[in-house]
């Protein structure tokens, strides 16, 4: 029997390096409440991030919700259909409105002129997603921003470490979330964390997840508890230290792949750009039925008859889920190009530790869809 590739692996520590960590937290007894460790990883990732100023939190939603929050957007967000669901349903969970728009075909990142013609009077923020790690846009975003005093939320969920022309990503628009969720390049289990640029904001930030206190009997906001506890931030210390070596492994296996396809008919993928240090969070492939001679999702079913299981990411788009589909920006007219990706995309196996035979077997299975 083969051994099951799955579409990825967590990054995970070690137990001879977590477990004194974690003997250390006991002797503390200070399991959460910014403690020692998540103090030291707020720190740690913000010097490794090249960012002023980052909050932990328990996963990569909460943080979504705070930015919304933490600035005070009211009315209408003009955001994109082709993410995870989570990033509409921050918008929902505020009372907000979500307006989408159609995606670039090269990238899968909102089409910045497509924000224009979506804006109205209600319009007050935009929630852009940089899609597998690729940075959008941001420069004509922020301009459309300007000209119309608009917010704008980057979900960078899929970003971590993501640099364009030696930047961060991350200090793009006003604020950026990151997901640390197993799935990710890098993650601490369940976690995530919000980007800002100014003290003041992280405070009102902190203030809000620890249930809005302001000292032991002071609550100046109705905020939620969306803290990261100290063995999280523990074993997130730790992957810090490995997070480089596994990105260069990710980028090894995308370059196996891009030799690979990159003759076949019917399959497009995406290329580094200049300037950008990529993390090569995902590896999707765009299948185009009538060039390949098969559907994406008979190669979806023809991999898992080899115990490989890749992922279609972002299918279906979260326009077409039923608490967004009566919007009337979900109007399939009116997102072409994101129901084309949705229909065709399958991310392929990619974790740091898929070996090359492993990678082979993908390949093969693709190559000759047998």
């Amino acid at each position: 029997m083969s051994k099951i590739i799955t579409v990825t692996s967590p990054l995970l520590p070690s137990l001879d390096d977590f477990i004194p960590m974690l003997k250390d937290i006991w002797e503390r007894k200070w399991l959460t409440n910014n403690g020692h460790y998540h103090q030291g990883l707020e720190k740690a990732l913000a010097d490794y991030l090249g960012v002023q100023y980052i909050s932990l939190f328990t996963n990569g939603t909460l943080p979504l919700i705070t930015a919304l929050q933490a600035m005070k957007i009211t009315g209408e967000v003009i955001t994109t259909p082709y993410s995870f669901v989570a990033t509409t349903h921050s918008i929902w969970w505020n009372g907000l409105k979500p307006v989408f728009v159609d995606v670039e075909e090269e990238t899968g990142n909102i089409n910045p002129e497509k924000i224009e013609a979506a804006i109205t009077p209600h319009t007050t923020a935009i929630m852009p997603v940089h899609v597998y790690g690729t940075p959008c846009n941001v420069k004509r975003i922020q301009e459309i921003a300007d000209i119309y005093g608009l917010k704008v939320i980057y979900d960078a969920a899929h970003a971590f470490g993501v640099n364009k022309d030696g930047e961060s990503i991350l200090n793009a628009g006003d604020m950026s979330t990151l997901s640390f969720h197993a799935t990710k390049v890098y993650n601490t289990v369940e976690g995530g964390a919000l980007v800002c640029h100014d003290a003041a904001t992280k405070k009102r930030i902190d203030f809000l997840k620890n249930f809005g206190f302001n000292g032991e009997t002071t609550v100046v906001a109705p905020g939620i508890n969306s803290k990261m506890d100290e063995i999280r931030a523990a074993y997130g210390l730790l992957n810090l230290k490995q997070v480089d070596d596994a990105i260069a492994k990710r980028k090894a296996i995308a370059e196996l792949y891009r030799e690979a396809l990159k003759d076949v008919p019917g399959i497009r993928f995406l290329k580094d750009i200049e300037g950008v240090r990529h993390n090569y969070a995902y590896f999707p492939i765009f299948i185009d039925e009538k060039d390949y001679g098969i559907s994406r999702d008979a190669l979806y079913a023809k991999l898992q008859e080899h115990d490989i299981y890749g992922r279609r990411y972002f299918y279906p788009l979260i326009s077409t889920f039923s608490a967004y589909k009566g919007l009337e920006s979900a109007d399939p007219k009116n997102l072409p190009v994101a129901h084309k990706l949705a229909d065709q995309v399958l991310c392929l196996p990619m974790f740091a530790g898929l070996d090359r035979k492993c990678v082979e077997r993908v390949i093969d299975v693709v190559r000759n869809k047998r």
